[in-house]
């Protein structure tokens, strides 16, 4: 659980970053996982096609979505207290939906960046509760393409996305240099509210980067728009839904 210090500063910076919610032989295993859930599928690329004008070199991607459907471990995952403790404070309620998942590999040397953007941009909802919180299964250094922040950015509302390429902020007057690098370590985890402008660089370390992602939202939170379905959303990881219908 998180003290109402890290609450403050969740609700002033948009994220927080949650140091040792997992121990880091539970890191461990839930990489092995995702590489395990990596290697049965297809291959694929999600690179947005505005990520490679940050970088001449050619980089990769991979990724899942729904990952508590290709393995039981992530469903765990999703319902274990000191996670879901965390997400209930800093939505204030506490009760906590889950909107989707996503495995995220950045191979090794050549991870793909992500530009800066605001989930918002792909998933709107009227009442903005939506976050989500970044499971760290490796140590991330600034080297192996870290999440990058821009503090406080939230406050600004939803910002207008270029289309093209992947949803993303106009790269000249949003560049990712600008953000602030969120080093984190294996176990750590970082909650950010989807209005918060965020991205992440390139992996250029000898090792791959490893994370989980989960998105969440508090119950009776309405999309603007049909989009963004994902198998599984709408369960609830704490608590009841109180509003009905709330959950498709």
């Amino acid at each position: 659980m998180v003290d109402s210090s890290a609450v403050e500063f969740y609700e002033e910076n948009g994220y927080l970053l949650v140091r040792g919610l997992l121990t880091r032989q539970e890191a461990d295993a839930y990489r092995a996982e995702c590489h395990a859930v990596l290697a049965r599928m297809a291959g694929g690329d999600p690179t947005w096609g505005s990520a490679r004008r940050l970088t001449p070199v050619r980089t990769e991607l991979r990724h899942c979505h729904d990952a508590q459907f290709h393995s039981a471990a992530f469903g765990r995952l999703l319902l274990d207290p000191r996670f879901t403790d965390v997400a209930a404070a800093l939505l204030g309620t506490p009760n906590v939906q889950l909107h989707h998942t996503k495995i995220f590999m950045k191979p090794p040397e050549k991870g793909s960046p992500f530009p800066l953007h605001q989930d918002a941009a792909h998933f709107p909802h009227r009442e903005h509760t939506v976050a989500a919180a970044i499971f760290h299964f490796d140590d991330t250094p600034e080297e192996k393409g870290c999440v990058r922040v821009v503090p406080g950015s939230h406050r600004n509302g939803l910002l207008p996305h270029v289309e093209e390429g992947g949803w993303h902020l106009p790269l000249d007057e949003w560049p990712l240099g600008s953000a602030v690098p969120v080093e984190a370590e294996a176990g750590d985890a970082l909650f950010i509210g989807y209005l918060t402008v965020h991205g992440s660089g390139v992996n250029t370390s000898p090792e791959a980067r490893t994370t989980f992602l989960a998105q969440f939202r508090a119950p009776g939170d309405e999309p603007v728009r049909d989009v963004h379905r994902s198998r599984g959303q709408g369960m609830m990881l704490r608590g009841f839904d109180p509003v009905p219908g709330s959950a498709g």
